[in-house]
């Protein structure tokens, strides 16, 4: 299956600890090996996952999209905040 990410989920994992950014990772491969882990969400975000995990005692969000044969991860983040944000960067792609 064929994996991309987008800028705001290069960035935030750009920023992040190096042992924050493993997390992350096994968290990806983990949708990887089971895409509809993820809650589906509706509304205006229709289409799109959203894959729950804490870290730290605080919890991350991790948005993705399932298309045929590929997975695009949008956007990692804490909850506060986090549809906001994503719904933000969908307008400006738009």
């Amino acid at each position: 299956m064929l994996v991309s990410y987008k800028p705001p989920f290069k960035k935030f994992v750009k920023k992040q600890t190096r042992s924050f950014q493993l997390v992350i990772e096994d968290e990806v491969e983990a949708v990887i090996q089971n895409p509809l882990t993820g809650e589906g969400k509706k509304g205006d975000l229709t289409g799109f996952r959203v894959h729950k995990f804490s870290y730290r005692e605080q919890k991350f969000l991790l948005s993705y999209v399932i298309q045929t044969g590929e997975i695009r991860f949008y956007t990692v983040g804490p909850h506060e905040n986090f549809y906001r944000e994503l719904k933000k960067y969908l307008k400006e792609v738009d």
